[in-house]
């Protein structure tokens, strides 16, 4: 699994990433990967892959996301469903360790962070957008994580509110979900066979 970080160069996510060899084709990252970069998101309904969200007529909208798409080769869709979720705990994992006062609950694929409302009662705030799919050669992922909670179609919060350290946090998840495949794997070259 390799990682990169393209930094200080913002693309706007807008589903068209999401497709085979993209990190190879535009950023020279062949193989399993994870590829992170900043920039807005403006996914129209027609370009949603999710296809509860686009019978919604939902929009994934936001003025300044951290991305992360991921591309395994040689896996079927239900494992990168849960490669996905092994992203979303380290995605919470790097924001709690960074800011060990926050608690973020995990619902599927996506974070939240309880925040009191106006009227005194519990709101949730959502803070990523996450999507798992295949193509013809590998799996893809796709996770948002708000960086900004500007004019987003649905309550937000973003790592700025948090006064979370953006680069920081892109590296640490970046390393971590690199480590986590690592250690799967070793963990399924260390053990015999039961009868």
């Amino acid at each position: 699994m390799k990682g990169k970080y393209i930094k200080g160069k913002k693309i706007t996510y807008d589903g068209t990433q999401l497709r085979s060899l993209y990190a190879y084709t535009e950023h020279d990252v062949q193989g399993d990967s994870v590829l992170a970069f900043r920039g807005p998101c403006r996914v129209g309904v027609d370009d949603l892959v999710d296809a509860e969200d686009r019978k919604n007529g939902a929009e994934i909208i936001s003025e300044e996301m951290a991305h992360f798409i991921v591309e395994i080769f040689d896996t079927d869709l239900h494992r990168a469903v849960v490669m996905q979720r092994i992203f979303l705990c380290v995605v919470k994992d790097a924001i709690e360790e960074l800011k060990p006062e926050l608690f973020i609950s995990r619902r599927g694929d996506d974070l939240y962070i309880e925040v009191e409302a106006e009227e005194g009662e519990e709101e949730n705030r959502k803070l990523t957008v996450s999507v798992a799919t295949v193509s013809p050669v590998s799996a893809l992922i796709h996770t948002g994580i708000n960086v900004s909670s500007e004019n987003t179609p649905v309550p937000t919060l973003g790592l700025e509110d948090l006064d979370v350290p953006v680069d920081d946090f892109i590296i640490k998840v970046l390393q971590g979900f690199i480590n986590e495949v690592k250690g799967i794997e070793q963990a399924r070259c260390k053990v015999r066979g039961v009868p």
